[in-house]
């Protein structure tokens, strides 16, 4: 066993999680609350995990409702992450669209048999990933968005469609959601051990099978998290995935890349009129000082 479960790992545990907390806090970073709310909620809802997974394993049905219930607490979170509004639900298809070929692949091969001793931590890896990969690519294709709505405005001028001028500004800032992923996978063994292939080792098994396992991990979740980027991308770049809600009696909602043209609407109409007209009375005027 690692780690004795006993006073001193708790006592340890308390002054880790209330370093962090203090160093947030102090750095500013993010609210000290959050810290120690995550902190709070992982244990408990380890300890339940714990207790539960013993049922969990040996019945089918309870399997695919645990599963299930994984996938959704991952699409809530991803999805408020996201956005406040009600267009959240729709991180379901990132995650579900990355996870979902991955694992009826490993169980159709037989590399994964459908046991919950097998099929919980691989499929709750898995989710995690692209958990991480929706919430990054997603909230840095948001935020480019709403910093450069000039751009995006430039290209719909050009011509482009709303979708294509959304993806030429957010897709570079989307995709380094994936860089976790390709630094993890490209240090392996030479800067960290992941978790997969130390526990396998404590378990009893050789090097060289718990070489195979992380490496499999690793690969997988790489695949995963390139589907989730490419679908939330997609999803924000057809403006289905935004933090803007309709307006009242159905009016269509400001687009991801910001606010409207100050021109719009008729008083900004009849503005833009007014101002192309003092732009001719001006050249004329200008034309005639130069003929006198």
């Amino acid at each position: 066993m690692l780690l004795p479960v006993d006073l001193t790992l708790g006592a340890v545990l308390a002054v880790l999680l209330a370093s962090a907390a203090a160093v947030t806090a102090l750095a500013r970073l993010r609210p000290p609350r959050e810290t120690l709310t995550a902190g709070l909620r992982a244990a408990v809802q380890l300890a339940a995990v714990s207790l539960a997974i013993g049922w969990v394993v040996g019945a089918l049905p309870l399997l695919l409702l645990f599963l299930l219930l994984m996938y959704a607490v991952a699409v809530r979170t991803a999805g408020r992450r996201l956005t406040p509004g009600r267009t959240w639900w729709w991180a379901a298809a990132p995650i579900g669209a990355g996870v979902a070929p991955v694992v009826a692949a490993l169980l159709l091969t037989g590399l994964v048999p459908p046991r919950g001793i097998a099929l919980i931590p691989v499929t709750g890896i898995l989710i995690g990933g692209a958990l991480t990969a929706t919430v990054l690519g997603g909230r840095r294709a948001l935020d480019e968005l709403a910093t450069r709505h000039g751009e995006v405005e430039a290209g719909l001028a050009l011509g482009l469609p709303p979708r294509d001028a959304r993806l030429e500004i957010a897709r570079p800032a989307a995709a380094d959601a994936l860089l976790p992923g390709l630094d993890q996978t490209r240090t392996v063994g030479l800067v960290t051990l992941p978790g997969a292939f130390v526990g396998m080792l404590l378990g009893g098994a050789s090097p060289l099978h718990a070489g195979a396992v992380q490496l499999f991990v690793l690969v997988a979740l790489m695949a995963v998290q390139a589907v989730a980027v490419a679908v939330v991308l997609e999803l924000i770049a057809r403006g289905l995935l935004r933090r803007e809600e309709a307006g009242p009696r159905g009016a269509p909602a400001p687009s991801a890349a910001g606010p409207p043209p100050s021109g719009a609407g008729t008083g900004g109409a009849r503005a833009s009129r007014g101002r192309r007209w003092a732009l001719r009375r001006r050249s004329r005027t200008l034309d005639g000082a130069e003929g006198e």
